[in-house]
């Protein structure tokens, strides 16, 4: 098939599953058309079918801010009739979706399909906008196909919504080939230079990651072990975390390692991942962390509970509960047999559920499915 696929380059975990399922279908024979503003981040290294389209914005002064929108709508269309897409795949509703339903009305091929992939906050935040809500649920009515990362983002949606297009559901998935646990880490001893254990957290530090939650529960670990904490990411809450680990007097245990794109050496010397969001629909971190064999604590909000086990591959507590997230991190920190039984079983779900070879068969299944279906008009 000729697909094209249109996602946010940067760091997230949309553009992320985008990049990487584009990634693996390249190399299962399709040709795959990446087309946005920027290189994906994990869109490294030459493939012989793989190819990029930059979406170029005009700037006049006439206009206070860049027509994106609009600027992709034409992109598709040229990419679509000069490459003779099959079908185009949207990942994150706002403004994909929208610069698809314009794209499909231009495209004279009848049998060109849209396929829309919602991951979260496109929907539960973004989208809910007065302004963006009835445009994005056209885009999302009108799109072929329909998919979701998770049952509650699905449910979410038709509830919000009020759409009873049929949804299906396809859940992020991980390497778990390339995402595996290394036994020698050159960072352990880093993080750990006289046994301390380690604990981790990897997110954009917006608001709705809550990372001043990982520090708290942080700190009320150290006071009971030896410690340090690993912060991978970067993002407007930052600035405000390292102020709240200064105040605390624990800013010295507490690493800020800004943006990472190779995981490996870190998550391997890694013994338990934090997630206490107040929003996830999926947690692409966590099943990152579980294909890795480390633990995982998290709130139990959106798609967590669909991801993590509790009291099997780690253990969920109400959002904000600090205190009780914290004593699971240290139950599983001082008893070593039952944290390595967390970790296999984490690394386990993550190969039969959610790999890379099962999930992207599933896409595969779907626009197939979709391409056999009459065209929404």
């Amino acid at each position: 098939m000729n697909i094209g696929i249109t996602c946010y380059p940067t760091y997230g975990g949309s553009g992320v599953v985008a990049t990487e399922l584009g990634k693996t279908l390249a190399k299962r024979g399709h040709n795959i058309h990446f087309i946005s503003y920027a290189i994906p981040m994990r869109l490294d290294g030459f493939v012989n079918n793989i190819f990029y389209h930059e979406v170029e914005i005009s700037t006049y002064p006439l206009f206070e801010f860049p027509l994106y929108t609009p600027a992709l709508a034409s992109k598709m269309i040229e990419v679509a009739n000069y490459e003779k897409l099959d079908l185009l795949h949207v990942h994150y509703a706002v403004p994909h979706a929208t610069s698809a339903f314009i794209a499909k009305q231009v495209i004279p091929n009848p049998d060109f399909r849209v396929i829309t992939t919602l991951h979260g906050t496109d929907i539960t935040l973004v989208g809910l906008e007065p302004s963006f809500l009835p445009v994005v649920k056209l885009s999302i009515e009108k799109s072929d196909g329909v998919t979701a990362v998770s049952r509650h983002l699905r449910e979410k949606t038709q509830t919000n919504y009020g759409i009873e297009k049929d949804i299906e559901v396809i859940p992020n998935f991980v390497d778990s080939d390339a995402y595996k646990r290394k036994t020698d880490s050159c960072l352990r001893s880093n993080f750990s230079p006289n046994g301390e254990r380690v604990l981790a957290h990897i997110s954009n530090f917006r608001p709705v990651k809550r990372v001043s939650d990982v520090i708290r529960i942080f700190d009320i670990v150290q006071q009971k072990m030896p410690a340090t904490l690993v912060l991978v990411g970067d993002g407007p809450d930052r600035t405000s975390c390292e102020m709240l680990a200064r105040e605390l007097k624990i800013h010295d245990k507490i690493r800020f390692m800004g943006k990472q794109s190779d995981l490996t050496e870190i998550l391997s010397a890694v013994d338990l991942f934090l997630l206490p969001s107040q929003q996830e629909s999926f947690g692409l971190s966590a099943l990152e962390a579980m294909s890795y064999e480390v633990p995982v604590i998290s709130s139990s909000v959106g798609g967590l509970p669909e991801l993590v086990l509790h009291n099997q591959t780690g253990y969920i507590a109400e959002i904000g509960d600090v205190e009780r997230m914290a004593k699971y991190a240290i139950e599983l920190l001082t008893n070593e047999n039952k944290r390595l039984m967390f970790a296999k079983e984490g690394r386990k779900r993550a190969v039969e559920v959610f790999s890379e070879e099962k999930i992207v068969t599933e896409y595969e299944n779907y626009y197939k499915k979709v391409l056999s279906l009459p065209k929404v008009i």
